[in-house]
């Protein structure tokens, strides 16, 4: 899938989540509900390809009795939209694990993949100029060695045919392979790494809206994002787990600062306790803030990339265009002025 159709794949996913709620919420089972959902006609190129063959092999499932969201992990693309459908699946886990009411679970959902969509969406915007400047900058040396063929110099030739000026093209060509690396590194970085900021946070509102503990909704939580494959690292173990080793190390956690959605739930139920009041509609405004957090690192991420670009220009591509466009000219040029004097 190309960078530019991921925004587009997460709201179709959106789009059908929220299809699935509205059709959940208004009584239809679920398995009937799925059936709806893979018969209906495609309301777009996403949902008629990758995405429709999650929403069919859900369908089966559900028919078959067959565990749902195991199906939707095993259906998932890469990338954003996998994500989001494992996140689907995940809220699935956890309404069925609570008892929580399966239609505002995936109507809360739904609302953050189209947040989700749109960060994607300005992500995509700022990445564009940068992007565009890469690959302008790695055709610098090409321009300047078509750039001495047109004014009649044999700049081909000597670059090709004469030592120094195969010397000139290997190492032109070794700095253009380092600067297309390392702009491309740049590039990647500056994407999220995940497409889905604060689902731990919405998923445990799911689970404490259905009036389970905290520590059943935790155990839940971790659970389903496990299952569904959303977990990173050795966040597999209990959170429990992970907080007390946190602790012994100083608020870090195999290296790498706490996970802050566990440091927010953290103060969320803190405040709930001292407040006496239920955690769930906190947590839903605090994962809503931890996605604005997380949209606005990216954009500045994405902003500040156009200047860290102008590095592999400087030591790599400028380098490159002398050698391969310019010292190829003036080999040329020298090799005539010989030639002419003798």
């Amino acid at each position: 899938m190309r960078k530019t159709d991921a925004p587009l794949a997460v709201e179709a996913v959106a789009a059908l989540t929220e299809r699935l709620a509205v059709l959940l919420g208004a009584g239809v089972p679920p398995a009937s509900a799925w059936q709806y959902l893979a018969d209906a006609p495609a309301s777009s190129e996403q949902a008629s390809g990758e995405t429709g063959l999650v929403v069919t092999a859900a369908a089966l499932a559900a028919r078959d009795g067959i565990d749902v969201p195991a199906a939707m992990v095993s259906a998932a693309p890469d990338g954003p939209a996998g994500e989001a459908w494992r996140s689907v699946a995940a809220a699935w886990s956890v309404a069925i694990g609570t008892g929580a009411r399966l239609g505002p679970c995936l109507s809360q959902l739904a609302r953050s993949q189209r947040a989700l969509g749109q960060t994607q969406r300005d992500i995509d915007a700022a990445l564009a100029g940068p992007r565009s400047t890469s690959r302008l900058v790695l055709a610098l040396p090409a321009v300047g060695l078509l750039f001495g063929s047109v004014l009649g110099f044999d700049t081909l030739g000597t670059l090709f045919g004469t030592v120094p000026g195969l010397v000139c093209l290997v190492s032109g060509g070794m700095l253009a392979i380092i600067a297309w690396r390392w702009s491309n590194r740049m590039v990647r970085r500056a994407v999220p790494r995940t497409s889905a900021p604060g689902l731990e946070i919405d998923l445990l509102a799911i689970a404490l809206s259905s009036g389970a503990s905290i520590d059943r909704a935790r155990a839940t939580v971790e659970t389903a994002l496990a299952e569904s494959g959303l977990t990173r690292g050795d966040s597999r173990r209990s959170l429990q787990t992970k907080r007390a080793v946190a602790e012994r190390r100083g608020g870090m956690m195999a290296g790498a600062p706490l996970e802050r959605s566990t440091v927010a739930i953290d103060g969320v139920l803190a405040l709930s306790r001292a407040a006496g009041i239920p955690a769930a509609e906190l947590l839903v405004s605090e994962a809503d803030a931890v996605r604005r957090d997380a949209r606005s690192r990216a954009q500045r991420s994405a902003a500040a990339l156009g200047t860290r670009l102008m590095l592999p220009l400087g030591v790599c591509i400028l380098p490159a265009f002398m050698l391969v466009g310019l010292a190829p000219l003036m080999l040329s040029v020298l090799s005539s002025t010989v030639a002419g004097f003798g």
